[in-house]
C-alpha cells in the first residue's frame, strides 16, 4: 500500500533523484536548496508561517513495505505577491487589413502581465518513471491529495488555484519560446533565468518588453510551443482539465507552457470530498465499493497522512472492502473505530 505524507528531512536523497529525472524543471540540484524546500514545507506543515504566500507544502507517496518513495507533489499557499508578482503572457490575436492591397492579416500576440494578489498553486509533481502507468495510478494518487489536502484546510488556502503545466522542450535541451524572447532581453539562459527567478523576479519586469509582441516574428519552432504541453505532461493536463481546470490564453513567459485556472470551490475532487464515520462492521451485502483517498478529520497538519483504498458506504459510516487491510490501514493513518474521516472518491 502507499503512504501519502508531508515530505521529511531524511527524504534528501529522493528528493535528488527525483529531481534528476528528464522533463522535471522544478528542482534545484543545488543540496542545501533543496534542505530549504524540505524545511519550508516542514515549517508550513506546521503552520509556522506568516502568510499564505510563505507556505509550501510538499507531499511524497511511500511504499509502507520497500519504504521507497515513488512519487512527490507541492501546494503553494500563494502565488504572487507584491514583492514576488505571478507573471504571465496573455495570449491574443490582432487583425490587420488594407483597403488599398485589399490584403488582410490575423497576427498572433503575446503581452506580459502580472499579479499581486495571485492565487494558490498546484506544482512539483513528479512520478518515478518505474511506477508510472500501474494499476496503482500512484500519479493520481499523488496528484489529488493536495485536493484532499485543500478540502480540509480550506483557510490556508486562496480560493483561486493554478497549475503552470510543463511545454515541451527541443533536442537541444533548450525553450524555443525563452530563446525568441527572453534571452534577446536578458541575455541569460532559460536554466539561469529560471533558478534567478526563485529568488527574485525584478529583472523580468524590469526587462522584459511592455505592450504587445507579434508572434510574427517568432521562429515556427517557438510559435508551436506557446500553449502547449510535452508528452509526458498530457496525462496530467487531461486530468485537470476534467475535475474543472481550464485554459485562459495565459502562458509561462519563460517557457509558452499553459497555466491553467480554477475556482477551488468548482473542482470536482473537492466538491465531492464528504465526511464520513469509521467503522468496522464488515457486511457488504448489496453495497457498492468506492475507491478514493481517505485520512482523519481530527489530525494536526504536520501529522497529516492519507491512503488510498476501497471502502463501502452505509448510512454515512464507511469501512474497507478488503478486510486485511486494515491493520495497515489504522496503523498507518492512525484511524479507530468511531472517528471521523474525510474521503475524496477517484
Amino acid at each position: 500500500m502507499i503512504l501519502l505524507r508531508p515530505i521529511q528531512e531524511a527524504d534528501l536523497p529522493v528528493l535528488q533523484q527525483l529531481g534528476n529525472i528528464p522533463g522535471f524543471i522544478n528542482l534545484s540540484q543545488d543540496v542545501d536548496v533543496l534542505k530549504e524546500k524540505i524545511q519550508a514545507s516542514i515549517k508550513s506543515f506546521k503552520d509556522e508561517n506568516r502568510s499564505k504566500s510563505e507556505s509550501k507544502y510538499w507531499f511524497v507517496a511511500e511504499d509502507i513495505k520497500t519504504k521507497k518513495l515513488m512519487a512527490l507533489s507541492m501546494i503553494a499557499g500563494q502565488h504572487g505577491t507584491q514583492s514576488s508578482p505571478h507573471f504571465f503572457f496573455q495570449i491574443g490575436t490582432e487583425e490587420k487589413h488594407s483597403k488599398t492591397i485589399n490584403t488582410g492579416f490575423l497576427h498572433g500576440t503575446v503581452e506580459l502581465g502580472y499579479d499581486t494578489d495571485g492565487p494558490s498553486e498546484i506544482g512539483g509533481l513528479v512520478v518515478d518513471p518505474e511506477y508510472r502507468n500501474t494499476s496503482q495510478k500512484i500519479g493520481k494518487q499523488i496528484s489529488f491529495v493536495r485536493f484532499l489536502f485543500m478540502a480540509m484546510y480550506r483557510q490556508k488556502f486562496k480560493s483561486k488555484i493554478i497549475a503552470e503545466l510543463l511545454p515541451p522542450i527541443n533536442k537541444k535541451g533548450l525553450s524555443p519560446l525563452w530563446e525568441a524572447i527572453g534571452r534577446r532581453f536578458t541575455n541569460m539562459d532559460y536554466w539561469e533565468a529560471d533558478e534567478l527567478c526563485q529568488k527574485n523576479k525584478e529583472f523580468i519586469l524590469s526587462l522584459f518588453p511592455e505592450g504587445k509582441i507579434y508572434t510574427t516574428f517568432f521562429s515556427a519552432e517557438a510559435r508551436n510551443a506557446i500553449g502547449k504541453v510535452s508528452k509526458d505532461t498530457e496525462p496530467v493536463l487531461h486530468m485537470l482539465t476534467k475535475i474543472g481546470f481550464k485554459y485562459v490564453n495565459q502562458v509561462d513567459p519563460f517557457d509558452g507552457g499553459p497555466h491553467l485556472w480554477a475556482n477551488s470551490d468548482e473542482l470536482l475532487p473537492i466538491k465531492n470530498t464528504r465526511v464520513l464515520e469509521w467503522s468496522d462492521s464488515n457486511n457488504h451485502s448489496s453495497q457498492l465499493k468506492e475507491s478514493g483517498l481517505i485520512a482523519v478529520k481530527n489530525q494536526t497538519r504536520d501529522q497529516f497522512a492519507s491512503m488510498c483504498v476501497e471502502i463501502v458506504i452505509d448510512n454515512k459510516k464507511a469501512t474497507l472492502f478488503d478486510e486485511s487491510q486494515r491493520a495497515e490501514v489504522e496503523k498507518f493513518l492512525k484511524i479507530k473505530k468511531g472517528d471521523e474521516i474525510y474521503f475524496m472518491p477517484f
